[in-house]
């Protein structure tokens, strides 16, 4: 009899807590939403963050806002958003360096980029290129591998500062290339693009919209693509992989919550934002930026960022870089 009874009871309190978590999505969002991004207005982490606001603004019938705080490599609102209450009102959009790189090259990190968050959708993959001045001699990503080979430490590479992500690029394809190419670090990518069409330095590992203007006016050689497939801009240019296998870098941005935040409204989030994110409205805008969405599911990317975070730590420890 007593073991009926709990079992009722039990039975009875599941069927409440399912209830009331039903209640609480179907009422999401009961007030504004914020959408954190990290860094400067005019990026293209803050220009699709108020993209998918709009389009969620008009969905959901609530203001979904975009708030900018940089600083720190994107940690600082980034900080903000996992010490927020975690019911779906505040989010954050995150990308390679905040949820998956800093955490190994800054000390006394705010924040742990895997507990402290629920990932809800990978949004875009920013597509990137190898590229020489026009001047140089090389072609081909095996080229490159011979004459680095040839001569080792004679070839340099420029990037937008150390521990970014064109910095990494190169530190993975050193690695895997087996070459020695000596890191020239700018403080941002135009100064370092400007260099490499200048001929001061003889390589980069770039994203689409910093290089590929100069590609097309003839004064940079996009000899590869960085990323797992080839661009829609530059169909005829191979990827890295293609002469060495393995070789990808993905320049991603995600939308996160705190971790805690119900399942439910993430997977009501995810399922949203997956939607704008495939209108054709969303599509012409993506391709002039350099940018693809690939479609994935919550617990996928998840799985994603911690393979990055993996896959970066080995070449920040392999490389030697210090954590500032």
């Amino acid at each position: 009899m007593m073991k009926r009874l709990a079992s009722a009871f039990y039975g009875l309190a599941a069927l409440a807590l399912s209830a009331g978590v039903s209640a609480q999505t179907s009422a999401y969002p009961s007030k504004p939403v914020r959408i954190m991004v990290p860094y400067a207005v005019g990026g293209i982490a803050d220009n699709i963050a108020r993209v998918i606001g709009q389009k969620l603004t008009d969905a959901w019938g609530q203001p979904v806002v975009v708030e900018n705080r940089a600083g720190a490599g994107g940690n600082i609102g980034t900080s903000v958003v996992a010490g927020s209450a975690p019911d779906g009102h505040t989010l954050v959009m995150g990308n390679i360096g905040t949820h998956a790189v800093n955490q190994y090259l800054v000390k006394n990190m705010p924040f742990d980029p895997i507990k402290d968050f629920v990932p809800i959708v990978h949004v875009l993959d920013l597509e990137g290129l190898l590229v020489v001045n026009s001047s140089d001699s090389i072609k081909t990503v095996a080229e490159l591998i011979a004459l680095a080979r040839s001569q080792p430490g004679k070839l340099t590479y420029a990037s937008a500062g150390l521990g970014t992500t064109s910095h990494l690029a190169g530190e993975l394809f050193k690695s895997m290339a087996k070459v020695d190419l000596v890191h020239v670090p700018y403080k941002g990518n135009q100064p370092a693009i400007a260099d490499l069409v200048g001929g001061l330095t003889n390589l980069a590992f770039a994203t689409m919209p910093t290089v590929l203007p100069r590609v097309k006016e003839g004064r940079l050689r996009a000899i590869a693509v960085i990323g797992t497939s080839r661009a829609q801009a530059l169909p005829d240019v191979p990827t890295v992989g293609e002469t060495l296998p393995g070789f990808a870098v993905s320049n991603w941005i995600g939308l996160f919550a705190p971790a805690g935040t119900p399942a439910e409204i993430v997977a009501k989030i995810h399922a949203e934002v997956q939607r704008i994110m495939q209108t054709p409205e969303v599509a012409k805008r993506l391709e002039p930026e350099g940018a693809k969405f690939i479609p994935m599911s919550s617990e996928a990317f998840a799985q994603f960022q911690k393979n990055e975070a993996m896959k970066w730590s080995k070449v920040i420890r392999d490389a030697g870089i210090q954590a500032q």
